[in-house]
């Protein structure tokens, strides 16, 4: 089953990013997903189905206090 993601999640990815940094920020949901670098502010469109391939967790949720810092 496939997990339902939120708009302001926080996700890890399997691959980090060039700048250095592991953590996303989901920005906007529908058929693509744009996520936007927590390091760099760099954003990235990419298909719903690839983002859940490439999705290593969720470490918050909006409203959740579990984010780490």
């Amino acid at each position: 089953m496939e997990h339902e993601f939120q708009l302001n999640d926080v996700v890890e990815m399997k691959k980090p990013h060039p700048c250095g940094t592991n953590k996303w920020k989901i920005i906007r949901l529908g058929m693509d997903i744009r996520i936007k670098c927590e390091g760099c502010e760099h954003s990235v469109l990419i298909p719903r189905k690839e983002f859940a391939r490439k999705v290593k967790k969720v470490l918050s949720t909006p409203g959740d206090d579990r984010e780490e810092k």
